[in-house]
């Protein structure tokens, strides 16, 4: 077998995930990195031809898009023996970790970046208050337990791991609030067990970084808005 390499770009909170995967399988890995500010490349675009975005996961000739199912893919290939395991073995906790995975995507990622975006009043405020229900439900999910996977991190963890390296970021970036330990104590609480793990530190970009491109993106989206017919 050949090396696994990831298309990723080196801000996407949904390639990091794909990394963190890797290692915890203890599996080899070549970065292929898009500056997606210059366009898409040749191969981006043959191997995810509907999407057209990262990450893309190469493997022994065949092409795999979309994180979450990348991370099912990983762990469906590479399974038994010595092999770190992602989702439980149970069939209901197993779609219990599916549901909240796209809960998390589809209700705190895309409404963080939605309240991030929303302009000062009324529609921001709205846009954290959803926000902030949202993060709720996680916290529930989380009360208890030191991972969402119970004593070891899982496949929920891993995509909810964004939540420590780049919510802050996107709080500062957007001039809002969401998230803080005496909101939600069970989460804050997971955040710093998560974000200790030296083997996730070392592939998140570093804060200034981070902050410098949501900046850069939140203005020229904004932009963009302000020129609308």
């Amino acid at each position: 077998m050949g090396k696994l390499k990831i298309i990723v770009s080196k801000m996407s909170l949904f390639c990091t995930r794909v990394e963190w995967a890797l290692k915890l399988k203890g599996l080899e890995y070549e970065l292929i990195v898009e500056d997606l500010r210059k366009g898409k490349s040749e191969l981006l675009l043959k191997s995810n031809p509907v999407h057209k975005k990262v990450p893309v996961l190469l493997d022994d000739g065949v092409a795999i898009a979309e994180s979450k199912v990348i991370l099912e893919y990983i762990d469906e290939k590479w399974k038994g023996g010595d092999y770190y395991s992602l989702l439980p073995q149970d069939p209901y906790e197993r779609a219990q970790a599916r549901f909240w995975a796209q809960f998390a995507d589809d209700k705190c990622v895309f409404g963080t970046w939605g309240a991030c975006r929303a302009e000062d009043g009324l529609e921001k405020e709205k846009a954290v208050e959803t926000a902030v229900e949202s993060f709720a439900y996680l916290e529930k999910q989380i009360e208890g337990k030191k991972f969402f996977g119970g004593e070891k991190i899982g496949y929920l963890d891993l995509v909810a791991g964004w939540i420590p390296f780049v919510l802050g970021v996107l709080e500062e970036a957007g001039g809002m609030k969401i998230y803080d330990a005496e909101r939600f104590p069970s989460l804050h609480e997971w955040a710093q067990n998560f974000s200790e793990i030296p083997q996730f530190k070392e592939c998140v970009p570093p804060r200034d970084m981070l902050l410098d491109y949501m900046t850069a993106s939140l203005s020229y989206l904004r932009s963009l808005a302000a020129n609308k017919p």
